[in-house]
């Protein structure tokens, strides 16, 4: 039985198989690969992707679209007399799906790595696995899509050292993201997005622009009419692709209008757009301590990108970077046939990593001390956290003689946690004292496919409560959650408890005990940031910087022999971010010995 991934676009999809050492595209029967997003019910019978974007016009009362962005909300779609949820939509494309691959492997599918948004919540990728399992597969993974790109970038460059930019802009979402590929990692390190965002909005402003320069009211106009004037809409923004000018023609029973419109145009009607754009990309360079010109590459996702406006906007948002663009309706599906392949431990890729990262905060609610009866956020998981992760923290009662303590889990930003999206409560006892007498720990540990445990513990009594929030796909047995209980206990282990990180501690304490003056300040200074970043719990960015710390201590200990000092040693200094660690070392040393040659 094999496993396949399927890329679930917003606009189309596309599945990948891991074949003969490759990320292999899968086509569908008439031998095209991709399918649209589109499902039309027609009485008892179901229309699937081309067939089904064909009849929206003429049936727009029975076909849905652009239902991806509604996952994991109680929107409802009325098709042909019945309703429908957005997974229930997604599950009719998967299946498909699955169908295609079985006819081109000519073997049964059993499993399902799914792409979804970086920016996707808890709910939204809940409701994608439950739409792989209403379409008869198994989904043990979810990958967000500027991940599977970006590892299909990597597969195809082999760069040893990249920082790339991820733009995902696809039908109906836009992703950004910034990874870092080194060795054989490609590790997340931030990502922001906005899940309403994406070339259907460009779309409907072109059709609203439209109607208002023809006199047409659209909030009047019928379904058919609308149906079709967005089609020429869309049609129009194609041509706007590979052409300055087009013009957009609406022929509707015995009614026609033309009208002329230049990328100017669509710059000016689509301002708003642009500017939600900007947003995300700003956000995760920031996030991601990044400048534009820092980046190795900049990799384009999704359809939209085609659109010249849009990467000579993003070339602005960049600082004038130049912006190429390779096969970007296709890169989330070849990163999942690579995903697969690792899945499978193919000789060829078993050895590659893909680390993701936590998209949203997660925190509980705490009293607020300025006076408002709303509580607010404790975070103790940060968004763009390496997954998977296990964080703590200490809270203490709030008034004298509390004997219950309410715990609100929540996913999100906000500063009022009743502002963000609400994941679990649990009450938990404690025995009746002053205020701040009795304290708490709570610990979160959160894994790679969203399960989250919420464990309480109170030193006072040993008394320890457990609570597993699932990503309410409701497919979880009691013997699954045991078994990713069990994984969590291997979680719970603090970084500083690691081997290979006790060693590099003692490391940097045995060459701070044999020196003296600037030289020991300066291996301290080393060990001090070291140490910071095990307590920060972030095992990616502890597994990047070890190997910088240790050829540190290195070239530290050589320096010893001549008790000279290296400049630019301080780790906290603007040339940590300047230049590479190693190579400083390296060059102070050089010119140490340089120096001082002639003493010796």
């Amino acid at each position: 039985m094999r496993t396949i991934g399927i890329d679930l676009g917003t606009t189309n999809c596309l599945a990948a198989v891991w074949q003969n050492g490759e990320s292999v595209l899968i086509p569908d029967s008439s031998g095209e690969y991709l399918t649209p997003s589109f499902v039309s019910v027609d009485g008892d019978r179901i229309y699937v992707g081309k067939t089904a974007k064909e009849r929206m016009i003429a049936h727009p009362d029975e076909t849905a679209s652009v239902f991806k962005r509604y996952m994991g909300t109680d929107k409802q779609f009325s098709l042909g007399g019945r309703r429908f949820r957005p997974e229930e939509l997604s599950a009719f494309l998967l299946k498909k799906m699955k169908e295609d691959a079985e006819e081109f492997l000519q073997e049964e599918v059993g499993e399902a790595i799914i792409s979804v948004p970086a920016y996707f919540n808890d709910k939204a990728r809940a409701a994608t696995k439950r739409a792989g399992e209403l379409a008869g597969l198994r989904v043990e993974r979810i990958i967000n899509e500027p991940s599977a790109a970006a590892l299909a970038c990597q597969n195809i460059e082999q760069r040893e050292d990249a920082t790339i930019l991820v733009f995902d802009f696809g039908g109906g979402t836009l992703d950004v993201s910034l990874v870092e590929c080194f060795d054989n990692v490609v590790q997340i390190e931030a990502v922001s997005g906005d899940n309403h965002l994406g070339g259907s909005d460009f779309d409907s402003v072109i059709a609203k622009y439209f109607c208002e320069k023809q006199n047409l009211l659209w909030d009047s106009l019928d379904e058919k009419l609308r149906a079709v004037i967005i089609k020429a809409a869309e049609r129009c923004k194609m041509e706007l692709t590979a052409a300055k000018d087009a013009v957009m023609r609406v022929r509707y029973e015995e009614q026609s209008w033309d009208l002329s419109l230049t990328r100017q145009d669509v710059v000016h009607i689509g301002a708003e757009i642009f500017r939600r754009m900007e947003k995300p990309v700003k956000r995760v360079l920031l996030d991601g301590k990044v400048s534009p010109k820092e980046l190795t590459e900049v990799v384009l996702v999704g359809g939209s990108c085609k659109m010249e406006i849009v990467r000579q906007y993003l070339s602005y948002i960049l600082e004038g970077r130049k912006i190429e663009m390779c096969d970007p309706d296709r890169m989330i599906a070849r990163g999942l046939g690579v995903v697969v392949g690792i899945k499978e431990r193919d000789d060829e890729i078993k050895d590659m990593l893909l680390t993701d990262i936590c998209p949203f905060s997660l925190g509980v609610g705490v009293r607020n001390h300025d006076g408002s009866d709303r509580d607010m956020m404790s975070i103790l998981i940060e968004r763009n956290t390496s997954l998977p992760a296990s964080r703590e923290k200490r809270y203490y009662t709030s008034h004298d003689n509390q004997t219950e303590v309410v715990v609100n889990v929540y996913q999100g930003e906000n500063y009022y946690a009743d502002d963000n999206l609400p994941l679990g409560q649990i009450q938990f006892h404690v025995p009746p004292k002053r205020a701040g007498e009795i304290y708490i720990d709570i610990r979160f540990t959160y894994d790679i496919n969203g399960l989250l445990e919420v464990q309480l513990h109170t030193p006072e009594t040993g008394q320890r409560q457990t609570m597993v929030i699932q990503k309410e796909d409701g497919s979880m047995t009691e013997a699954e959650k045991e078994a990713k209980l069990k994984v969590f206990e291997k979680l719970k282990i603090h970084p500083k408890e690691k081997e290979e990180n006790q060693y590099l501690i003692a490391k940097g304490e045995a060459l701070y005990v044999q020196s003296t003056g600037a030289l020991r300040d300066a291996i301290g200074e080393w060990l001090g940031y070291f140490t910071s970043l095990l307590e920060g719990q972030d095992e990616g960015k502890i597994r990047k910087q070890r190997k910088k710390v240790e050829d540190a201590f290195a070239q530290l200990e050589q320096i010893l022999q001549y008790q000279g000092v290296p400049m630019g040693m301080n780790p906290y200094t603007e040339n940590w971010y300047e230049r590479d660690p190693k190579e400083a070392v390296i060059e102070d040393f050089e010119a140490w010995v340089e120096r001082h040659r002639g003493e010796s």
